[in-house]
């Protein structure tokens, strides 16, 4: 029986998150996982509450979380994506992760903090030189598992796929 896969990410704010859920969906396919995406279609599920309550039984549908890390308006992971990323934590169910952003979390985080003004200047930054939070690489890592970056250094658009590749490919691996 084939691994399911829960998609998380900011992915289902895209101007075409359907036909990018897709996408992704066929790259699990190929690697033999059976890809959920969630999809937030107000005008089909115009209730918040069933938006999450569907979102929850699809996360306990699946075996493992896939988790779109790249920065999602600011310098870390979506808010809703760490949620889930939580919630497969707390189960003990396996965590992949990857990021289109080459930089690590510090030297997003400063540069942010450059361009607009800090309310809370004077704190210091994470420097771990990881990916995001030390929680967020952390919840990663805990399943023994790497966060998946470019490799050459350079960021990815928000919807590049390259990095999700390589991402299923190791997790198919894991599974095998």
């Amino acid at each position: 029986m084939a691994l399911t896969a829960y998609l998380a990410g900011p992915d289902v704010f895209l101007p075409d998150a359907r036909a990018h859920a897709a996408r992704k969906c066929r790259i699990c396919s190929q690697a033999g996982f059976i890809g959920l995406a969630p999809l937030d279609d107000e005008s089909a599920i115009p209730d918040w509450q069933k938006i999450f309550r569907a979102d929850v039984a699809m996360m306990e549908a699946s075996d493992i979380i896939i988790a779109n890390l790249t920065p999602f308006r600011g310098a870390s992971a979506d808010a809703g994506t760490l949620v889930e990323l939580g919630w497969f934590l707390g189960r003990n169910k396996p965590i992949y992760g990857y990021s289109n952003s080459a930089a690590p979390f510090d030297q997003r985080s400063r540069a942010q903090c450059a361009a607009i003004a800090d309310p809370l200047a004077g704190l210091i930054h994470e420097s771990f030189g990881l990916t995001d939070n030390l929680m967020i690489a952390g919840a990663v890592w805990q399943s023994g598992h790497p966060v998946f970056t470019p490799t050459d250094g350079q960021d990815r658009a928000f919807n590049a796929l390259d990095i999700f590749e390589r991402c299923v490919r190791y997790a198919a691996d894991q599974h095998r």
